[in-house]
């Protein structure tokens, strides 16, 4: 395995397991609110996209399968330590506060599976449609292809979330806005600053 795929593979697990944890909490940009488990996806989206023009799509796709196995991991693991009993020292605060940051209903747990297997494997299709043989306008195919996984991201996983308990469209319309803004702004540039960066840590590689 190369040195960057290594790397990057190890990162990607990281913010598989972090984006349903940091999920819980909403953010401000501005005019915009959206959930901050966006902030890892992106990152994933930009891995994904990073790892298919290093090393082409059916690496990439393979990242994103197995990514589900640290996804389903941490999900039975948070299930697990919310049924153990509380410790009776433990800050009491905390003893209220943890099920309400990591607790999620089966219904948003099946969402955030569906959602996030088919978003980063259209993401990771999409890029390699787009690809060119001599490698030009990456940052416009990593864009094009995030805020297409972005959008359907936001309709699968806010559809099987809430569909039927509360009313979705303003919800969806302000997250679909949210993530291509960020799409546009910050994927472009991270994606290639990423290409460049496990190029270089290939050359090293070779030459260690």
């Amino acid at each position: 395995m190369s040195r960057s795929l290594f790397i990057f593979s190890i990162f990607y697990g990281g913010m598989v397991c972090i984006a349903g944890v940091l999920g819980a909490k909403q953010v401000a940009l501005g005019p915009l609110a959206v959930e901050a488990g966006i902030f890892p996806f992106l990152l994933l989206v930009i891995m994904s996209s990073a790892v298919s023009e290093l090393h082409g799509k059916d690496r990439a796709d393979q990242l994103v399968r197995f990514g589900f196995i640290p996804l389903i991991a941490s999900i039975f693991l948070i299930q697990l330590v919310l049924a153990l009993p509380v410790d009776e020292g433990m800050y009491p605060p905390a003893v209220e506060a943890f099920p309400i940051i990591l607790g999620q209903s089966g219904r948003m747990m099946i969402a955030g599976l569906i959602s996030y297997g088919l978003s980063q494997t259209l993401n990771v299709y999409v890029f390699a449609r787009l690809a060119r043989p001599d490698g030009r306008l990456l940052w416009l195919r990593a864009g094009i292809a995030s805020v297409l996984s972005q959008v359907l991201d936001t309709i699968l996983f806010i559809s099987i979330s809430f569909y039927g308990e509360r009313e979705i469209a303003d919800l969806m319309v302000g997250q679909m806005t949210t993530k291509i803004v960020l799409s546009v702004l910050l994927v472009p540039l991270l994606v290639t600053a990423l290409v460049k960066l496990g190029r270089n840590l290939d050359r090293a590689g070779q030459s260690a």
